[in-house]
């Protein structure tokens, strides 16, 4: 078992809980977090304005698990409203008990830092870099009766086909797959969020999207038995007032429109930072689809010093386990942003 105060890193010495925001700084150019808008909209910001004289009343999470619900096409008894997704692994770790939890690396790292703070033992899957860092459903152990993967995941911005994330799916086992980037990628491919399949828990975002990550709003999706479960380690009034308006507005129609742009314009930026980032002689890792790369070039760990020195934040790789030093992940951005990086990095490598 491992110790709660040990469990930020891990017996190999990753540190679990070091996250994009952290590489960021007064002056420096944002290109290490991974969320796309700078702010809400505006139309998200009235809502959100509008809402300030209900905060003297305890939230009601209701309405947004009812409209969440309808974006989905689920039964309203299949939603649990999070303050954002990263409460969601917490409650996962803490209602359920596995005998033999995997989380497939590299991704986001909390999951295997909430499995570990509650005394999980944790085994990894490491996917190959060779490979493209595609998901091999045999890899994972049979006997796994908890897993964790994400699609699209993070770091390296690969999108499972849905196929191979069903293939993971069986009696006994709970399969959560972490959706946060889901809606950066054009009509939401190789999702599972809107099927209720047995032992599949797929979680969502909407920090992402919509420049909420101050606010804190995601939900889970899942069977009735599992959201049950959930709902009985979620502290009370867990979500906020202002999340569950903004959840509500975010999952309507006109929204889902506004977020299915923001994804095409995200898919042409992110291919014109791949190819800038070729013509630079710097080749992406695997296939990305998501609002962000993978890249693994020489001394990369003082290179994302250099780049700090010239004004741009990048995000570190050697916290992901399975990535070194020499990986970077790199946010995409507007063009404009994009070519002056570009500049920044002939600059200093």
């Amino acid at each position: 078992m491992t110790d709660a105060l040990s469990a930020g890193v891990s017996s190999s010495g990753y540190d679990l809980h070091h996250h994009g925001d952290r590489e960021v700084g007064e002056g420096l150019v944002d290109l290490a977090v991974n969320v796309r808008l700078p702010a809400p909209p505006p139309w998200l910001r009235a809502e959100l304005g509008a809402a300030l004289d209900k905060l003297a009343a305890y939230p009601d999470a209701s309405a947004a698990t009812e409209a969440v619900a309808r974006r989905h096409g689920r039964d309203p008894a299949d939603v649990l409203v999070t303050a954002g997704a990263a409460e969601a692994f917490t409650l996962l770790a803490s209602a359920l008990r596995p005998r033999h939890a995997v989380v497939v690396h590299p991704q986001f790292t909390e999951p295997e830092a909430a499995l570990r703070a509650v005394g999980h033992d944790v085994d990894r899957v490491v996917l190959s870099e060779v490979d493209g860092y595609r998901l091999d459903p045999e890899a994972v152990p049979p006997e796994a009766d908890l897993v964790f993967v994400g699609n699209p995941t993070n770091p390296t911005s690969v999108l499972h086909p849905a196929a191979a994330l069903r293939a993971l799916a069986r009696p006994g086992r709970v399969l959560v797959v972490d959706e946060a980037f889901l809606d950066a990628i054009p009509g939401e491919a190789e999702s599972l969020a809107g099927e209720r399949i047995p032992g599949v828990v797929v979680l969502r975002s909407l920090t992402k999207t919509w420049g909420l990550a101050g606010l804190r709003a995601g939900y889970v999706l899942g069977e009735p038995s599992s959201i049950r479960l959930l709902r009985a380690v979620q502290p009370p009034w867990a979500v906020s007032t202002l999340a569950g308006v903004a959840t509500v507005a975010c999952c309507r129609p006109a929204a889902l429109e506004e977020a299915e742009k923001l994804a095409v314009a995200a898919e042409a930026d992110r291919e014109y930072l791949v190819s800038r980032l070729a013509g630079a002689g710097i080749g992406v890792l695997g296939d990305p689809r998501g609002p962000f790369v993978l890249v693994r070039v020489p001394d990369g760990a003082g290179l994302r010093l250099r780049l700090r020195e010239a004004g741009y934040a990048v995000r570190r790789g050697d916290t992901f386990p399975g990535l070194g030093p020499d990986h970077l992940r790199l946010a995409v951005r507007d063009r404009a942003t994009t070519d002056a990086f570009l500049g920044a990095l002939r600059r200093v490598r």
